[in-house]
């Protein structure tokens, strides 16, 4: 799990180092291409029978994929690394609320609170205006801001989708949708800004659809090896090698309401996934983790 944080980490990081001039949806593209090549090579392997049961399930599971991919990367590229991360990991107290409206799952006060949590941390990491007052007060661009939470909230949705589709669909076969449909969802905004990638650009953009395969292997193998809601907290460690790289390559240096603004965040998406990797929970969604948001 570590590993897989370290991988991912490597990723964002590439991502925003790319992104200075290479647009978002252009990267996007990139790293889906990468993706689907792979993953169809994994299903010839596999063998699992068919190429899904719920193709219309699976093409929404790939929309909201794509969405949540799309606004993970340009958060990354227009936000602070450690914050576009800590955003993006808001997606378990959205996945909580969309379990409990969508697919009736049991949302207990405890864990509406925490998710309430999350959230005050995440505006003491954006500190808009309207609430903190005062000439330049907003610390980061609430566009970006609300970009990457969409982008969170998009994630959930996609993990919510991967719940109902683990019950008729292969893994395998739900994380090859996710790829095959992003790659023709980020074609056109991809062609729309087109920049020609040079010189060490074409390492980063393999770098970015190397990192996130072997970061998704190392996942898949924690996961397999641990508890679910242990092995994603450990993976919340991803957050300190963002922020690690934000400090060396951009000097990004958090002050003392991100710092609080992050560990209010970490203290709800670490008990909520704690939560719901219960024994009873794990056995329900056994198949769940090989499939990815993002």
């Amino acid at each position: 799990m570590v590993l897989s944080a370290f991988c991912f980490s490597l990723m964002s990081l590439l991502v925003k180092l790319v992104g200075a001039r290479i647009p978002s949806q252009e990267v996007v593209f990139v790293r889906a291409v990468v993706s689907l090549a792979m993953a169809y090579l994994l299903v010839l392997r596999a063998r699992p029978g068919n190429w899904g049961n719920r193709k219309g399930l699976l093409v929404v599971r790939g929309l909201m994929g794509f969405a949540a991919l799309s606004c993970f990367f340009y958060g990354i590229i227009h936000l602070p690394l450690a914050d576009a991360t800590v955003i993006q990991y808001m997606n378990p107290v959205f996945t909580a609320w969309l379990g409990w409206w969508l697919l009736g799952e049991a949302l207990t006060v405890g864990e509406a609170v925490f998710s309430g949590v999350g959230l005050l941390g995440v505006l003491l990491i954006a500190r808009p205006t309207a609430l903190f007052g005062g000439e330049g007060a907003a610390r980061l661009d609430p566009v970006a801001v609300s970009v990457a939470l969409a982008g969170a909230i998009f994630s959930a949705a996609a993990y919510v989708s991967v719940r109902r589709l683990s019950r008729t669909e292969h893994p395998l076969i739900i994380v090859f949708y996710f790829t095959l449909v992003t790659v023709p969802a980020s074609l056109p905004g991809a062609l729309a800004g087109a920049v020609m990638p040079r010189g060490v650009e074409w390492l980063l953009l393999a770098g970015v659809g190397v990192t996130a395969l072997v970061g998704q292997v190392f996942l898949t193998s924690g996961l397999q090896r641990e508890p679910a809601g242990r092995a994603t907290a450990i993976g919340y460690v991803q957050i300190v090698f963002a922020a690690t790289w934000g400090m060396l390559f951009f000097r990004e240096w958090p002050d003392a309401l991100s710092l609080l603004g992050a560990a209010l965040v970490l203290v709800s998406v670490v008990t909520l996934a704690r939560r719901r990797g219960s024994p009873e929970v794990r056995t329900s969604r056994a198949e769940e983790p090989t499939a990815e948001a993002v």
